[in-house]
């Protein structure tokens, strides 16, 4: 039976490992959103839809650039799993 530290160790690393992941879009989306809203405060643009359009286009050329690196990163944690399951089973 798998003890709770053990389970604790798996969900720290896997939050450890969604967090690092998704930290490169959340960045970017979160800095192209304050550079838009910038651009609207100064022009006095208020169009609601501006800023989704730019998010999305910077969002996915993050993940276009940085997918390998975010594949590997969650591959490492599957393959970590998956070598110690007979560990967690055996416990």
């Amino acid at each position: 039976m798998i003890t709770q530290d053990a389970v604790l160790d798996i969900a720290r690393d896997a939050i450890y490992t969604i967090v690092i992941v998704a930290a490169p879009m959340l960045l970017t989306a979160l800095i192209v959103g304050l550079i838009i809203s910038i651009f609207q405060t100064v022009t006095s643009i208020q169009e609601q839809t501006l800023t989704f359009v730019p998010k999305i286009v910077a969002v996915f050329l993050v993940m276009i650039l940085a997918g390998s690196w975010m594949l590997n990163t969650m591959l490492e944690l599957i393959t970590e799993l998956w070598s110690n399951f007979s560990y967690f089973t055996s416990m």
